[in-house]
């Protein structure tokens, strides 16, 4: 996302709570598409080449997202550094629930804690991040104007060196009030905020049909695709702290915030619509 003033995310990320856990699941590498929790894929071997699954959330649980890959950030967080105005419920089913092996990610207008929208905020921080490779979101897009749906990631030394030090990969971020382009965007020291290092692509269906959001990241680029279709590659030559702070471990963040610097204005009539995930894989 955007601009990130977030002086007080470590706070909210010791203090959050998180649903229930099943490790009943199970973790074979060999049938994935059956698995839901945990979501490391035991045994695996990366081949540098990003065709071996290191893990896999399939959303094969129904109900609370699994405690073993996610935690639930709370609040506003004064905006959250971008003037947004929704307020982020810890695992409340009426915003976040996995149903017939899809996550449902839902922004809800109703008035809650002096905000006047609902949504969820989780990440798999201190549960699950990674250095390299291949990330790939199978995901179908909210609706309405004003709506700002995101898949992203942050580096885990945030709560070391802050952001924008850390370092930032926006996978995918939306407008509902530009219906079908797809931002891809990355934030470090020397361009953040209202970053240079974007890129646009138009992709029909957003909102009806799933797509593939995915980010190839190696030591020497990052490359953003969308069903497997490069769109945008970050490449500095002369890489440093400023402009490059990727080689270290990032970890994913999933959420839907309500217009703020970058959702722009909402729509008076909106009423909810929701983020679904059919699955994230990361190789590498």
């Amino acid at each position: 996302m955007r601009i990130y003033s977030r002086l007080i995310f470590l706070f909210f990320l010791l203090s959050c709570s998180s649903g229930n856990e099943d490790d009943s699941a199970s973790n074979d590498p060999n049938t994935v598409q059956k698995r839901g929790c945990p979501g490391d894929v035991t045994d695996s071997i990366p081949s540098g080449n990003n065709d071996v699954l290191i893990w896999a959330e399939e959303f094969d649980e129904e109900g609370s997202p699994c405690s073993h890959n996610w935690i639930f950030e709370g609040g506003n967080n004064n905006g959250w550094g971008n003037n947004e105005q929704q307020y982020y419920k810890r695992n409340d089913p009426d915003n976040v629930i996995i149903e017939d092996g899809i996550l449902k990610i839902t922004l809800i207008k109703e008035k809650y804690n002096g905000y006047n929208y609902t949504s969820t905020r989780m990440t798999t921080f201190n549960k699950f991040d990674f250095k390299y490779g291949k990330i790939e979101v199978r995901a179908k897009l909210p609706q309405g104007r004003g709506t700002w749906p995101a898949i992203w990631m942050l580096g885990k030394d945030y709560t070391n060196v802050g952001w924008p030090a850390c370092g930032e990969i926006d996978i995918m971020e939306h407008k509902g009030s530009e219906p079908g382009l797809i931002h891809g965007s990355l934030h470090t020291p020397s361009s953040h905020g209202d970053t240079t290092n974007t890129e646009i692509v138009s992709v029909d269906d957003v909102s009806t049909q799933f797509h593939d959001y995915e980010v190839i990241w190696t030591e020497e680029k990052i490359q953003f695709l969308v069903d497997d279709k490069l769109y945008y590659t970050y490449s500095p030559t002369n890489k440093n702290s400023s402009n490059w702070p990727y080689d270290d471990n990032f970890f994913i963040i999933l959420n839907i915030a309500m217009g703020g610097n970058f959702g722009g204005s909402i729509d008076p009539n909106f009423s909810q619509s929701s983020m679904e995930i059919d699955y994230i894989r990361v190789y590498q």
